[in-house]
């Protein structure tokens, strides 16, 4: 086998092709490649990480690519298409740019995994999902979208169409297609039907080969203001309060994908950033924040929140914004640094806010420097909103009204009927649409100092907060399950995980 068979046959036709890159020399140390117009840096990055050595790229007209083309692959006796990714994918179309998805997705008809992609990513967009699923099965792959907060079978595919659909995204984040048994993760921007669109991608070995989860950031779609998040008015008066102080800590806890950075951008908003040094260390840095110095940790260079924080003191900032508190030193830091002159608006991985409080102290930050900078806790969880075309009401059942008093649901507005969701094709037969925000206030008053100073357990700060009249999250639900916004079995869904 000559040295250009051995190459074509670690760089298929298929690839070759749409890559724009085609080897045509040896060099030993080097492998010489012929470029066509339409290669891409990412196409190029691509291709030396699938030869393995470095490439010496000399850039030819595309009639002169389809003929070096047509060469190399009939000496080396062209294989068939393959069953792996090399099959269907095609080069990097979408650039850091504002080409359109879509446009560009049309011109190559013959690129399957480009077509398959774009069009995963346009009905994803018009579902409003937050996330696309390319699951690794034993019989090929299945791909789900989480549509508000759930996931849902879209399509199965078979081995081949799988590998190319992964093989394609990690193109896309210009991510190693040759690494098939180590975690990657990547980003990209891209324009969807007008749609400006930020993407994350990871991938992830399994069993049955390789999955992969795109998030989907839609910046127009983006509600970046308090009053739209849907607080009750004390809470959202509350909250306002305590992000106008000049220094102290304001704590925002929930699970994943409750909502918790909107609420921090949301938070930024109420913020005078014309004369305020407001900086963030966030992972990720979801949407750019107009007059905020964001900052992306990055693991692999030992960027940690940590890290981060220490160097933005060294800033003069006036506001600090911490997408996750997840280790001592970062606690530590945070408080610190509320102590010190600064207001710091920070995440926390909890499931009630009384839960904060202990989380902090379980990560050894000291009981009397929590009170002594904390301002308020959110809680936070997010519900999916009943259709409106297809909801349906009905009077409060015997063991509705049971579920109703244990959670404390009801007593207030009087509840004597509930609205359940039925389903029909405005909402693809899930009986919702959208997803709206039950929140928790935990006030930093003399009360819950003391129980802080004293180590009270979380549910003794969670009823020092329940007996001064702020609402549990899911007696914040009342108002939406009066007037229909959402159903009983949804807030107990969420609020009881």
């Amino acid at each position: 086998m000559t040295d250009i068979a051995k190459l074509t046959g670690q760089l298929p036709f298929e690839l070759a092709q749409e890559f724009g890159v085609v080897p045509v020399a040896d060099e030993g140390n080097a492998i010489a490649v012929a470029t066509a117009p339409h290669m891409t840096v990412a196409s190029l990055s691509a291709v030396r990480q699938r030869l393995g050595r470095p490439l010496r790229a000399q850039s030819v007209s595309a009639e002169e690519f389809r003929s070096l083309l047509t060469s190399a692959y009939s000496r080396a006796a062209r294989p068939a298409p393959a069953t792996d990714s090399a099959s269907a994918i095609a080069r990097s179309s979408l650039e850091r740019d504002d080409h359109d998805l879509l446009a560009s997705a049309a011109l190559t008809d013959d690129a399957p995994a480009v077509r398959i992609v774009s069009e995963l990513l346009r009905d994803a967009l018009a579902a409003a999902a937050s996330d696309i699923h390319l699951d690794a099965t034993d019989r090929g792959g299945r791909v789900r979208f989480r549509v508000d907060g759930v996931l849902a079978d879209v399509r199965e595919t078979d081995a081949a169409t799988h590998a190319a659909l992964v093989a394609r995204c990690k193109v896309m984040a210009a991510l190693d297609i040759a690494e098939r048994r180590l975690p990657q993760d990547g980003r990209l921007q891209v324009t969807i039907a007008g749609h400006r669109v930020d993407v994350r991608i990871a991938t992830l070995p399994t069993q049955h080969g390789e999955r992969v989860v795109l998030r989907l950031l839609d910046t127009s779609a983006a509600r970046l203001d308090l009053a739209a998040l849907g607080l009750q008015p004390r809470v959202l008066e509350a909250l306002r309060s305590a992000v106008r102080m000049p220094h102290g800590l304001v704590l925002v806890t929930g699970p994943t994908g409750s909502g918790k950075t909107t609420t921090l951008y949301a938070a930024v908003s109420e913020l005078d950033r014309e004369r305020l040094n407001v900086v963030s260390v966030e992972d990720p840095v979801e949407y750019a924040l107009d007059r905020v110095a964001q900052t992306q940790v990055n693991p692999r260079i030992e960027l940690s929140f940590a890290r981060a924080l220490r160097s933005i003191l060294r800033h003069d900032p006036d506001v600090i914004i911490v997408g996750e508190i997840r280790d001592r030193e970062t606690a530590e830091i945070a408080i610190q640094a509320s102590l010190t002159g600064h207001l710091v608006l920070a995440s926390l991985h909890t499931n009630t806010a009384g839960a904060a409080i202990t989380r902090l102290t379980d990560m050894g930050v000291e009981p009397y420097l929590i009170a002594s900078s904390l301002r308020g806790v959110l809680a936070q969880r997010l519900v999916r909103k009943l259709c409106v075309a297809c909801r349906k009401v009905h009077a409060v059942a015997a063991d509705e009204a049971a579920l109703l008093t244990a959670h404390g649901i009801g007593g207030a507005v009087g509840l004597a009927q509930l609205w359940s969701a039925d389903g029909c094709n405005v909402c693809g037969g899930s009986g919702y649409r959208g997803r709206m925000g039950l929140y928790r206030w935990l006030p930093a008053g003399a009360e819950v100092t003391h129980a802080i100073h004293n180590r009270k357990a979380d549910t003794d700060i969670e009823n020092i907060a329940i007996d001064a009249g702020w609402p549990t999250l899911a007696a914040d639900a009342a108002p939406a399950l009066a007037d229909g916004s959402t159903s009983l079995a949804e807030v107990l869904r969420v609020v009881t995980l």
